[in-house]
């Protein structure tokens, strides 16, 4: 057998320790960076779930805008027709009134120069 020093046996259980120690910060250390790819693969999915949603709900938003703004120019559009249709109506009522106020003046006229022209004979 060969000799050894008689701190060999304390020596032995130092290292001994130590690896444990050494084995014990590794797995922590590894435990610890699979918590954080986790976490940052589950926060990398959360936020791009968000930003789609989010997308999703401003296209629905301004594709319900674009149609409620399209509804409001057709009905505005149907308005200003209807009025302007309104007018031309009036305008053309005004004219007929006009016609038929100038045909009753004829009239009038004819009936009295007729009158004036009856009471000389």
């Amino acid at each position: 057998m060969k000799y050894y020093p008689k701190h060999f046996e304390k020596d032995l259980q130092i290292i001994a320790v130590f690896a444990v120690f050494v084995v014990v910060v590794a797995v922590v250390v590894v435990v610890a960076v699979v918590v954080v790819a986790v976490v940052v693969v589950v926060a990398v999915v959360v936020v791009a779930v968000v930003v789609v949603v989010a997308v999703v709900v401003v296209a629905v938003v301004v594709v319900v805008a674009v149609v409620v703004v399209a509804v409001v120019v057709v009905v505005a559009v149907v308005v200003v027709a209807v009025v302007v249709v309104a007018a031309a109506v009036v305008v053309v009522a005004a004219a007929a009134a006009a016609v038929v106020v100038v045909v009753i003046e004829v009239i009038v006229a004819v009936v009295i120069v007729f009158v004036v022209a009856m009471k000389h004979y």
